[in-house]
């Protein structure tokens, strides 16, 4: 199942951005190490079925989820995500597949189950622990940056952070892009102050007013961003939150943000 659950696409981009394996000692040096593709296996398997990582089928898979759990630790703490993250918009926008000029950002509430950093009572769901994805897409619906906050934090104060989060982007002559020229979003931005924030950055806000009527024609392109949200649900495993640790549950999402960029490309 691991040849399956990896394609050698995605492995031939994931594995020269890995941590070197350390080497293996001469006198009593104990099991062999599981290869890290069959470690990635068992991460994908669980973002995928949404079971708990006790739970992995170590003889289907080729790994245990004690092993793909810290192997997902140790390449989230690394930075192996954004780093594979900028090398498929890169490729991207060398094949012309990345419009940067529409720009749509959102967020959407999850459930957390468990205590740790980034949760907080939310305010949709009865005041029980939750977290907020935050994800800035290009008019493609491609992710550019996705971020973890508390339930309880407003969208609109996510705003700046979410495109600080993105990477320069190469590919094409010249200097690389890291802002859209319009950016759009719903009611929850309809902040004066944000907006002159940013006219400075040279952005155009297109964002839709509170208390008027339905009809702007801004939903013909931001709608990307509610499919994208779509598409990252899609993975059971983020539909609630399980980890207790904030940076791996933000792996998570790095991990699935680049899975969905290398489906484009």
């Amino acid at each position: 199942m691991s040849v399956d659950l990896v394609s050698d696409d995605l492995w031939e981009r994931v594995a020269p951005l890995l941590p070197p394996t350390p080497e293996r000692r001469h006198r009593f040096p104990g099991r062999l190490r599981v290869p890290d593709r069959a470690a990635l296996a068992g991460v994908l398997y669980v973002l995928r079925t949404g079971v708990a990582w006790r739970d992995v089928p170590a003889e289907a898979v080729g790994c245990s989820g004690v092993t793909a759990w810290r192997r997902l630790r140790d390449w989230t703490e690394a930075g192996v995500w954004p780093r594979l993250h900028a090398a498929l918009l890169n490729e991207l926008r060398r094949a012309n597949l990345l419009d940067l000029d529409d720009c749509a950002v959102d967020g959407s509430h999850v459930r957390a189950l468990k205590r740790g950093d980034h949760v907080g009572p939310s305010p949709v769901d009865r005041a029980r622990p939750g977290s907020k994805h935050h994800v800035i897409v290009d008019r493609h619906g491609i992710p550019l940056a996705v971020t973890l906050t508390g339930g309880n934090r407003h969208d609109v104060t996510q705003l700046l952070p979410l495109l600080d989060a993105v990477p320069p982007i190469r590919g094409l002559r010249g200097r690389p892009r890291r802002k859209p020229r319009r950016l759009y979003a719903d009611r929850g931005y309809d902040y004066d102050k944000y907006r002159r924030l940013l006219w400075k950055r040279g952005i155009k806000p297109m964002i839709a007013r509170r208390g008027v009527a339905h009809g702007s024609g801004l939903g013909k392109v931001r709608w990307v961003v509610e499919r994208a949200f779509a598409w990252l649900h899609q993975f059971k495993r983020l539909r609630i939150r399980y980890e207790r640790r904030a940076d791996l549950h933000q792996g998570l999402l790095g991990a699935v943000s680049r899975i969905m960029c290398g489906a484009r490309s």
